[in-house]
This record gives C-alpha cells, structure tokens and sequence, in this order.
C-alpha cells in the first residue's frame, strides 16, 4: 500500500525507513548537530493548505523520531529546508539531490550551509531512506 506525501503516515514511515538504513547509519555517526526540518510550502489545488512541517529528530546516524509540526514549530529545528511540492517530489525521485537543490535555490537552508556541506552523503542517505516509502503523490491521484 502506498502512502500519501505528505501526511502523517508518510512521515512515521519514513522515522522507520532512516532507522533501517545502515549507510544512513555510517554517514551520519558524528550527526550532532541537532533535529533537521522539512517544510513542504502550501499548494491548495492539491490539498496542501497550509505549510506541512516533518520534524526529523536526528542524532549520531538514528532517527529518535519522525512526526509532522507546524511551520511554527519546524522554524525551531537547527536546520529548515523548505520548498515547493514540486520540489520534494523531485527529491523523493532522486532527480533533484537536497544539497544541490540549496545551492541552485530551488530549496531554502535555514541553519549552517557549511555544516550541511560537510554531511553530504548523510543527506544522500536519507533521500535513499525516502525512496524506501512506498509513496503516492497527491498531484498523480
């Protein structure tokens, strides 16, 4: 069964997805620099209204928790990466990777770019991890 992204169940899939994931695992064992959060932009035409925020509790390569925020609660994360549906989509995809969809401005960092940088196959891996949900987009029916 595939799942609807975004929503809640997406999301707890993929806490699990992370989880299972020993190359997320070694990329990201000296990760200690705080919860990261994905912020899908509002597309009411697909059922989006308002900003959906997954908070990714993050630490030394596991995923403490995965669960869905407000925008407000998201803006609390150490780093926010926030684009369009259109945008994750291509991530989940692997046609656009989320380093290069910051450089090229596709995607907005809040939080250290440097950082970020330095844990570029970390961020690999948890696009890896989300390739791993069985995923349905909202635009596709």
């Amino acid at each position: 069964m595939s799942l609807a992204f975004p929503s809640a169940e997406w999301v707890s899939a993929y806490g699990t997805a992370i989880n299972a994931s020993a190359a997320y695992r070694a990329a990201s064992a000296e990760w200690t620099h705080g919860p990261v959060a994905l912020v899908v932009n509002p597309q009411p035409e697909i059922g989006i209204g308002e900003p959906f925020g997954i908070w990714l509790d993050l630490d030394r390569g596991s995923c403490r928790g995965a669960r869905v925020v407000s925008q407000g609660e998201a803006e609390n994360a150490a780093f926010v990466i926030t684009g369009d549906y259109g945008r994750w989509k291509q991530v989940i995809r692997k046609e656009l990777g989320p380093i290069a969809g910051i450089m090229q401005r596709k995607l907005t960092l809040k939080g250290s770019l440097p950082i970020v940088v330095r844990f570029v196959k970390s961020a690999e891996e948890l696009v890896q991890a989300a390739t791993q949900v069985p995923t349905r987009f909202l635009d596709e029916g």
